[in-house]
């Protein structure tokens, strides 16, 4: 008997009803973005139509009620992920933006030539290229936690790779392989290599009970729209005493306490960091996508995707056998229900266009994650990735769907 019920849940996401051609949709691409249940969007559609006004520099009735608004949602994420205060949670466009946020901001203030970031080999470009781009302009070095051959982080040399280190950044979860890191081992090695721990928690929050104390991280950057939010909103959230000391990241309206001729203050946090007009519909947006996942129990929802995993990986090895290979860790404890596959030699993207005949929805690519894909000795896979919605049937509708596609290459 699963934790919750996938079939009841999904009635809730208008696009996953639908059918194309006589088929109904099995989408299985929740890693790279998450379908929208209703609740959200009608909490969008009538915060447009009945209470939509400019934020914080308005003192007429709806331009307060709009101000409440945003800061209502702001105050969920908090609670959300266990923030100590509102005022630590910045809203930016997205998660790159917020882990750009800390690698511009942090990092050019406090890294210098010959300082060291520690990432790691799973990494999304989002959390590498940005420090990359502080190594050309400021000459720090990087290092690389390697993996071990089922995709977990291999820490037997952490100490030795965190040696001097200012940064540690890591994921909490692989967006390819579905591993889920020793988030808490992993800040508390950090620190006590005096460097300050960057998670990138954009898999994991969507996924997992988030508590951001217990892990004792510094920042986390995420995305609402893992998470059955819009896109175009993500959060950072630092450490009050952190963001204190950081220089703003962009200029303009909003992030001013004061503008003169020669100089300018910046504003209190979180407003320090959001510059301009903000995505205020899609915060609103945001706060209901949490309030759909808080009513679910994010324990539930975790529950329920070790039950799909563990099924999912049963069934297609039982299936294929060494047809099929599925990178990551075997141990579900240890991973999400995201799974990056090979099958029988046939290329990703020819592999997702046959399945897309039968309506499951996959992704193929290099998945943002192009070293990793170098790690894994292929240029791509095609990723099936399992969130509340979906149940063991979707993973027996992908599995014909496969067989089609042997049918198809005459594999």
């Amino acid at each position: 008997m699963s934790t919750l019920d996938a079939a009841t849940i999904k009635k809730q996401f208008p696009l996953l009803l639908r059918e194309i051609n006589g088929l109904p949709l099995v989408y299985l691409d929740s890693a790279n973005s998450s379908q929208k249940p209703q609740s959200v969007i009608d909490s969008m559609t009538t915060f447009m139509e009945q209470s939509y006004a400019p934020i914080n520099r308005s003192a007429y009735h709806l331009a307060a009620a709009a101000t409440d608004a945003f800061e209502g949602a702001r105050e969920k994420v908090q609670r959300f992920i266990n923030a100590r205060r509102a005022h630590e949670v910045v809203f930016t466009k997205n998660a790159t933006e917020a882990l750009n946020l800390v690698a511009y901001s942090w990092g050019r203030a406090n890294l210098s030539s010959g300082d060291v970031v520690l990432l790691t080999h799973m990494e999304h470009h989002a959390n590498i290229v940005p420090w990359q781009m502080l190594a050309q302009d400021k000459g720090i070095v990087l290092r690389w936690v390697p993996l071990t051959a089922d995709g977990q982080l291999d820490l037997t040399t952490l100490p030795e790779l965190l040696a001097g280190a200012k940064v540690f950044g890591f994921t909490a979860m692989s967006n390819v392989m579905g591993t889920i890191t020793p988030v808490q081992q992993l800040c508390a090695a950090a620190h006590k290599a005096g460097a300050i721990a960057v998670v990138d928690a954009c898999q994991y929050v969507p996924h997992n009970v988030t508590d951001v104390q217990a892990w004792g991280a510094d920042f986390i950057a995420f995305s609402s729209h893992k998470m059955c939010g819009p896109s175009g909103i993500g959060v950072l959230w630092g450490r009050e005493e952190l963001l204190q000391a950081m220089p703003p990241f962009l200029g303009g309206g909003n992030m001013i306490l004061d503008v003169r001729l020669d100089g300018f203050t910046c504003a209190e946090l979180p407003a320090k960091f959001e510059a301009g007009t903000p995505p205020i519909t899609e915060a609103v947006g945001l706060g209901a996508a949490i309030d759909f996942l808080t009513d679910l129990g994010m324990a539930n929802v975790r529950q329920h995707e070790i039950e799909v995993a563990s099924y999912a990986m049963r069934t297609l090895r039982e299936r294929f056998g060494d047809d099929i290979t599925l990178h990551g860790p075997t141990n579900v404890e240890v991973r999400g229900a995201t799974f990056s596959l090979a099958f029988r030699g046939i290329h990703p993207h020819d592999l997702s266009q046959v399945l897309d005949q039968r309506n499951v929805c996959v992704r193929a690519g290099h998945h943002c994650a192009k070293p990793l894909m170098r790690e894994l000795g292929v240029n791509a896979t095609a990723r099936a990735s399992f969130y509340l919605y979906n149940d063991t049937a979707d993973v027996d509708t992908l599995a014909d769907a496969l067989d089609s596609a042997s049918d198809i290459f005459g594999s």
